[in-house]
């Protein structure tokens, strides 16, 4: 898997992308890419936006990273089939390029949420989940003030409808309950997908269990997924 992060000015969680990315791929490091380049390197298989407060989330969040040279090229990347994952702040930026739909708003309780949650796999055949298995519950890390995915109704029901909901917080039993939504987000949803299947966007931080030294490796199938997939490709 020949993977790059992108870097935005504000960008915090890159080092820890990479390192997940590496752990996956075998030991193959990511390139690292800055925000204003304006080309993608030749042969890339996968392109990560991470987590952050890019640009110091003036305007929106993402709102300015999506403006930036590095974007133009990951739309035309992704316009051709590559894929692409944003997490917390890369979720952001996704939605602000238009690559997937909503938008996400300040969480429903108005605080800074940082805390572990679950999310429950809803699909287990694309490039990201294949992993997991439909319905299986995993622990991540919410880090983030704007987490509140937001849709129209139209939106919401279709993105159901064509299978476009890739994860949805949950409580450790597999239920949505209200207070398994710590943010608020439509439908308790946490993970969307380009109809194509070969952009995600994820609220949550994924990245921070793939170490059982560290955290656990809860979100370490989420990595071996797109490692798997995108080799077989």
């Amino acid at each position: 898997m020949r993977a790059a992060v992108v870097v935005f000015p504000g960008t915090n969680r890159e080092r820890d992308m990479a390192l997940a990315l590496k752990r996956a791929a075998g030991g193959r490091k990511p390139a690292m890419l800055w925000h204003g380049d304006a080309e993608l390197p030749a042969g890339l298989d996968l392109v990560v936006l991470p987590g952050g407060f890019s640009y110091g989330d003036y305007l929106r969040c993402g709102a300015m990273a999506a403006q930036s040279p590095i974007m133009r090229a990951v739309k035309a990347f992704a316009e051709r089939g590559g894929h692409v994952l944003g997490v917390c702040n890369g979720f952001q930026t996704l939605c602000e390029a238009g690559l997937l739909p909503g938008a996400l708003l300040r969480n429903a309780s108005l605080r800074f949420l940082s805390m572990d949650c679950h999310m429950r796999v809803e699909r287990a055949d694309t490039p990201f989940t294949s992993r997991f298995q439909r319905g299986q519950v995993f622990r991540a890390t919410m880090a983030h003030g704007d987490g509140n995915y937001f849709a129209d109704d139209g939106t919401l029901d279709r993105l159901e409808d064509t299978g476009l909901v890739a994860l949805r917080y949950a409580n450790p039993q597999g239920e949505t309950p209200p207070e398994a939504n710590r943010n608020g987000s439509a439908r308790n949803i946490a993970g969307v997908l380009s109809p194509n299947l070969r952009v995600l966007g994820v609220m949550p931080h994924p990245e921070n269990q793939v170490d059982p030294m560290i955290d656990g490796t809860d979100g370490l199938p989420l990595f071996e997924s797109m490692a798997a997939s995108l080799k077989a490709a």
